[in-house]
């Protein structure tokens, strides 16, 4: 959440930045949480000095009945009993205060930054940089959903039946190349220096609460009532919260994490060839990419993540192009993204297969995660995140684009993997 020292002191430069993502009331959310803010250092003044004059009058009670002067003493006891139902009456309004002006925050998004463009939606991005060439299909060429009931490698029918629509069965050539993306991945990240790990799959509340997905996005995950659990929608979120309530070293930065994990979206489900087969699912794989980094480094560490998934993407001979998000594109917890799309030969679209974006201190102010600097003061540091990368759209474009009358080619970076060179 924005920093309430950063609404006051930017005010206006906060309220210019969230228009950009079109945010109807931006003048007026951040005037709310000034007013609230006001209003609660007010009460703390009030509770703050009524203590006091509580201690004060306790002193001068203990002085009065040493000297026998129980009377003026029992008096003054009255008093401090008055003064003390005030304070619980101040406590419980601090704390509803407290409350709203956190809700408040929670509802206010991330403030683009400067190089960010206004827009409204995806046609308002601005295309910073294509590679490679758009491949051309052989005539009674087919869309990825044909093909994989063709060869039989991935099954949606099977899906639907132990589950329901949105949960794909991958089978035989199709579950290898999926473990060939999952492990090449992870080791062209290893090779990076991301250190590797494997969170849980399911976080608590307060985990949502600390990457973002809390208020904003609850009815896109799946939730777990009797636990109070939910499944997460990217392994961006037990990942960056390994790192909540820490303090890290200097030394220690910059953090740099990779995970693969299943991921669980409830989003899925409008119909249209535009979210056919894999390209929109409830149930999908990806390898995520987290860094935590000092304030000053995190924008040279955005291009330094985005370069690394576009290898990814040149390495698998897949044409791309890379897109700077308007503000009205972007994602409520994001100060830049950049997203990465993969041409789909068959459906003669382009497909978004990465989402790579700088945080700043939004996510870190929420996760009370900051570093000591040699000079031992303390601050909040920079999150970033990335696809690198998720697996459905990867595999609908390298099925279709490499499709022949012989089969499906295999890139040749993947056959290592894969044990095979062709489907």
């Amino acid at each position: 959440m924005l920093l309430l020292s950063y609404l006051r002191e930017s005010r206006q430069q906060a309220i210019e930045g969230l228009r950009k993502r079109n945010l109807k009331d931006a003048e007026g959310m951040v005037s709310e949480v000034i007013r609230l803010d006001d209003e609660r250092k007010q009460t703390q003044t009030q509770l703050d000095k009524i203590k006091a004059d509580i201690n004060a009058r306790s002193r001068e009670i203990g002085e009065l009945m040493k000297s026998k002067q129980n009377d003026q003493a029992n008096r003054l006891r009255e008093e401090v009993a008055g003064w003390k139902t005030e304070v619980k009456t101040l406590e419980d309004k601090l704390a509803l205060l407290e409350s709203d002006l956190r809700i408040s925050l929670y509802k206010i998004p991330n403030v683009p930054a400067a190089s960010v463009p206004a827009g409204k939606s995806a046609e308002d991005n601005i295309v910073a940089y294509q590679h490679g060439a758009i491949p051309v299909l052989p005539e009674g060429s087919l869309p990825h959903w044909e093909l994989i009931k063709k060869y039989d490698i991935i099954d949606f029918d099977l899906g639907v039946k132990i589950s329901g629509a949105g949960f794909p069965v991958y089978k035989g050539k199709g579950a290898k190349l999926q473990r060939a993306l999952i492990n090449f991945f992870l080791d062209e990240a290893a090779k990076a220096g991301y250190a590797e790990v494997m969170p849980p799959i399911v976080v608590n509340e307060a985990s949502g609460y600390g990457t973002g997905q809390l208020p904003d996005k609850e009815g896109q995950m799946y939730f777990i009532p009797q636990d109070g659990l939910y499944l997460i929608p990217t392994a961006e979120v037990p990942i960056t919260n390994l790192y909540r309530d820490v303090i890290l070293t200097e030394a220690e930065l910059p953090v740099k994490n990779v995970g693969y994990t299943p991921c669980f979206r409830r989003e899925a489900g409008s119909w249209g060839a535009h979210v056919r087969g894999l390209n929109r699912l409830h149930q999908f794989d990806k390898v995520e990419i987290v860094q935590i980094t000092r304030p000053e480094d995190s924008y040279r560490v955005l291009d330094e993540m985005c370069a690394h998934v576009q290898g990814l993407l040149e390495k698998l001979e897949l044409p791309y192009r890379k897109l700077l998000l308007c503000g009205g594109d972007m994602g409520f917890n994001s100060a830049q993204t950049f997203d990465m799309e993969v041409f789909s030969a068959a459906q003669q679209r382009w497909l978004e297969v990465s989402s790579v974006s700088n945080f700043e201190t939004y996510q870190a102010n929420r996760l009370k995660l900051r570093y000591k600097s040699g000079e031992g003061k303390t601050q909040l540091l920079h999150t970033l995140n990335g696809s690198a990368l998720a697996l459905p759209r990867i595999v609908a474009a390298l099925l279709e684009n490499n499709q022949s009358p012989a089969g499906i080619r295999i890139p040749p970076v993947l056959v290592p993997y894969t044990g095979f060179d062709k489907i």
